[in-house]
This record gives structure tokens, sequence and C-alpha cells, in this order.
């Protein structure tokens, strides 16, 4: 089923989420609840879903790229299902890329994120997942677990200058005018 999203200023996305209870992992609300998650990233053309998003205050998030029609020249990320993950920085070097959410549509920035982490969570099982994650894959990482701090990329934007909506965006950064 697809889920309805959650927008900028609603108060979930600015709220901290709460664990997950592990005994709740295997149940099947749980588990269609992934299911849906699933269903509604890829409905968006999104690559990364955190629970907030979908009104819930839960430390859960999926994400994947996978022949991605917005990010063709990415590598591949498995279908992954984070709960109650945490983030170690590996590398303090950031990189600088634009970014846009399903919480925040028609609108993309430029955000610095740290270039690799190493990730600790449990899988769709419970299963204890233990990762490092580099360049965009850390990126993906980043972005959804910030929303699991109530946090969105728009905090992380050091200058809101490149602050674009994407109508503009993909008309003048993706395809800029030739000059003569």
């Amino acid at each position: 089923m697809i889920l309805k999203v959650a927008r900028l200023g609603h108060p979930v996305i600015r709220t901290p989420a709460v664990p997950v209870d592990p005994g709740q992992i295997g149940t099947p609300e749980f588990q269609r609840l992934l299911d849906d998650m699933v269903e509604t990233m890829r409905e968006y053309s999104g690559v990364g879903l955190a629970g907030p998003q979908v009104h819930l205050s839960l430390q859960v998030a999926v994400l994947e790229v996978d022949q991605h029609p917005r990010y063709p020249d990415m590598p591949p990320v498995p279908l992954t299902f984070l709960i109650n993950p945490q983030v170690t920085v590996l590398d303090v070097s950031t990189v600088e890329d634009w970014e846009g959410c399903l919480s925040i549509p028609e609108m993309r920035g430029t955000v610095p994120r740290f270039k690799q982490l190493r990730v600790t969570a449990l899988g769709r099982k419970g299963e204890s997942l233990d990762f490092v994650a580099s360049d965009f894959h850390a990126r993906v990482i980043q972005h959804e677990t910030d929303h699991l701090k109530g946090e969105v990329y728009l905090d992380r934007m050091p200058n809101l200058g490149t602050l674009s909506h994407l109508a503009e965006w993909q008309r003048f950064v993706l395809a800029p005018p030739a000059r003569k």
C-alpha cells in the first residue's frame, strides 16, 4: 500500500524518532509496514524513506538505488532495511552534492555529507547489520538517518543560495543554457 508522505511543516518531520522494539520486527504488522515503505519509496522515485516521512516516529528507514532514473550514474545500493541505525563517521572529509527530499517536494539544494561511514543496525528480520558505506551510499544513509533525528537536508546546507525549485534546477543546473 502506498503511504501518505509527511511534508516539512508537519510536526512528525521535526520530532526525533523512537527506537523500534526488536520484538516487534517479526510481527506481520511491522513486516507489512516495511513492504509499504518500499512500495511508497519506489512509487515516488525516492532512493530512501524514513519512518517519520510516513507519519511514524520510529527509527526505521529503507533505501535502494538500482538503475534509478534520477541517479543513472550512481552505483547500485541493494534494497536495505535499517532499524535503529547507528552511524559512525570514518572519513571526516565531505563531499558537496545536490539533494532533494520526498518531504520537501519540488526543491533541491547542495549539501555537504561525510564521505564514509560505518553503519550498525538491525535488518528486516532483526539480524545485526554492520557495514561500511561510501560516497553516494553514505549520502543516502546520512539523509535518512537525519530524518530519524528530526532533521532535514536544509539544516545541513551552509548556503541556502543553492536552494532551487526542481523545474528551474533541471532547466539551469542540469542543462545550463548555451553561452554565446
